[in-house]
């Protein structure tokens, strides 16, 4: 458990920082049960979120550059590959994107997840960015009813069951 804590506090110090010699993203994900639903934000480095959105287009895509109308389907339609909530094995429930915003060398990412009732967890795919870099590890925090807990997603371990 300290080694877990241990890198998860390096790679979201080396997130702020700026440069990276490394992949990873960092979601915070938000139970709101008087809503029913996830409320999720996930911050990503530009330049590899721009590479993965990149793939099987015919110009390379900017955030910056790129008309929003053309990144948001590409934004969702990347995201709903990458990343999968359910209330029970193999469910997938789909996300609703919100929007992006730009911090520095990073992209925030906003969705949310509506549930058909009140929960006490999730199971959670979350692949995003692993079939461009295999080395990418992606942190997830989760809050829900008082509780706070965090996992480590990464090649290999891209199925979780969080509870709370």
């Amino acid at each position: 458990m300290r080694r877990l804590i241990l890198v998860l506090v390096l790679l979201a110090a080396g997130l702020a920082a700026g440069a990276h010699a490394y992949h990873a993203s960092i979601m915070d994900v938000r139970y709101n049960a008087g809503k029913q639903q996830l409320e999720v934000a996930l911050k990503v480095f530009t330049d590899d979120f721009e590479k993965a959105l990149s793939v099987g287009q015919p110009r390379p895509v900017s955030l910056a550059e790129t008309p929003k109308a053309q990144v948001t389907p590409l934004i969702s339609a990347l995201l709903t590959r990458a990343v999968g909530f359910g209330t029970k094995p193999g469910e997938v429930l789909p996300l609703t994107f919100i929007g992006f915003q730009k911090e520095s060398d990073a992209h925030w990412l906003y969705f949310s997840v509506k549930l058909a009732r009140p929960i006490n967890g999730i199971y959670l795919r979350h692949r995003l960015l692993l079939d461009t870099f295999p080395d990418e590890m992606n942190i997830v925090n989760v809050e829900a009813n008082g509780k706070k807990q965090s996992a480590l997603f990464r090649d290999g371990e891209e199925d979780q069951k969080l509870l709370w």
